[in-house]
């Protein structure tokens, strides 16, 4: 969270700034220090803010840029039925992350269930204020920019998916330059040679510019409503 935030979430809670430290479990100074940017929080204490502050998961700390969520399958899922994520709405959980952490700890794994797949358009589509550049940089690092891309791609053509100032747009263009050459999947890096050389010819127009060998398409995402 950054020091505005601090301020502008305490502000928007209707809360003074002794009333928040106390619910934080925090003295007034350093609430202070925080909303002035003179001292930063810990995880723990920013995840407490967004939960009294009722502020978006895109107020969650992001993970250093040295590391990348490596959760299970299970893990994932509760991540993505606590951003609200339809096909998940089964899930009874409290378990909320940024979702620009989500998508990048999604992305980056070798092989992921296709369900999971299916969900990450969705998450860029509903939430547009993430921090777009630090999950591109985070991808661009770690050579997930083509999954990026080409998630991107499918998340514009969701239903509903009201392109909001063109910023989906946007962010698919400045991929385009960091485009990789190699061929690469989406997420699925255990696909056997037969499978991969029948995509190469049959998969979708997008995917082929973006170097991947998949089949999904935005027909046949399930639970997408943004």
């Amino acid at each position: 969270m950054t020091a505005q935030q601090w301020m502008n979430g305490r502000r928007g809670a209707g809360l003074t700034q002794v009333e928040a430290a106390r619910l934080l479990d925090v003295s007034q100074p350093y609430l202070s220090q925080l909303e002035n940017g003179t001292r930063d929080p810990s995880d723990d204490l920013a995840r407490r803010a967004v939960k009294v502050y009722q502020l978006p998961a895109t107020a969650l700390p992001l993970a250093s840029s040295a590391t990348v969520q490596e959760w299970s399958a299970d893990e994932l899922e509760n991540r993505l039925a606590a951003l609200g994520y339809p096909g998940f709405a089964h899930r009874r959980t409290n378990k909320p992350a940024n979702p620009a952490d989500v998508v990048l700890g999604a992305l980056v794994q070798r092989d992921l269930d296709t369900r999971l797949v299916e969900a990450l358009p969705w998450v860029l589509a509903a939430y547009r204020d993430l921090d777009w550049h630090w999950l591109r940089d985070q991808a661009r690092l770690r050579n997930a920019q083509n999954r990026l891309g080409y998630t991107l791609h499918l998340a514009l053509q969701l239903k509903g998916a009201c392109d909001f100032n063109g910023a989906l747009r946007d962010w698919e263009c400045e991929l385009e330059a960091a485009r990789l050459a190699g061929e690469g999947t989406l997420c699925r890096d255990s696909m056997p040679e037969r499978e991969r050389a029948w995509l190469r010819v049959h998969r979708p127009k997008a995917a082929r510019h973006w170097n991947l060998l998949t089949a999904l398409t935005a027909e046949q995402l399930r639970n997408v409503e943004a």
